[in-house]
């Protein structure tokens, strides 16, 4: 039994070294290495897009997006992870057919669904910011929080601009492009926030303010 346990506290300690790492390395990385890591987002983005189906009352699909928006933040941080979701936006408006759907084009950003693609932008730079900035941001229950409050972002933008192409009053825009999508999101936001606390260090790697 005690060897068992010294071997599990072996493998944990090789795996917070491991994270702490990574996050040490992507910090004092060179821009052309974060930028190559925004690009990978931005693919797994449009990859998550393509997991999608429509509700009957509702034109906007529920998709796979929202996780790899979330995650963005927390891997790459404020302005990478806002990088990689200017990325997924700019290049999918430029033609490359990874929107949902497969579909692509500028039509997609001033559609419908447009204010959702850009609200992952400024999610993703929420998140960022204080993951990076905070290293007691990277509990469980904070993490909760963040993801949430993105989710909550991604929906502002999204109703705002549903409302303004549907010419809808706020009320319907919230019934039909934030209400039947609080569960499956909340949900999205669990998982996110459970994976984002267990690869997070929990010992500050960069310039976070609470660790001095």
């Amino acid at each position: 039994m005690s060897e068992l346990r010294n071997e599990l506290e072996d493998i944990l300690s090789r795996y917070e070294s491991a994270t702490f790492n990574f996050f040490k390395w992507r910090f004092e990385s060179t821009l052309a290495q974060k930028v190559v890591l925004a690009i990978g987002f931005a693919c797994l983005t449009g990859l998550l897009a393509q997991f999608r189906f429509y509700l009957p009352f509702t034109p906007v699909p529920v998709t796979g997006q929202v996780f790899a928006v979330l995650l963005s933040g927390v891997i790459l941080g404020k302005w990478y992870g806002g990088l990689s979701q200017g990325f997924y936006a700019g290049i999918g408006a430029a033609g490359v057919p990874w929107f949902a759907g497969m579909t692509g084009g500028a039509g997609i950003l001033t559609g419908v669904t447009g204010g959702y693609i850009i609200g992952f932008i400024a999610a993703a730079m929420l998140i960022g910011w204080f993951t990076d900035r905070y290293v007691s941001a990277r509990s469980f229950r904070s993490m909760f929080v963040l993801m949430a409050a993105g989710v909550a972002v991604i929906y502002l933008f999204g109703v705002i601009q549903l409302s303004l192409v549907l010419g809808v009053g706020a009320q319907k825009a919230i019934e039909l492009g934030a209400l039947p999508f609080i569960g499956a999101d909340i949900y999205k936001a669990l998982i996110a926030a459970a994976i984002a606390t267990a690869v997070m260090p929990k010992s500050a790697y960069g310039n976070e303010l609470d660790s001095k």
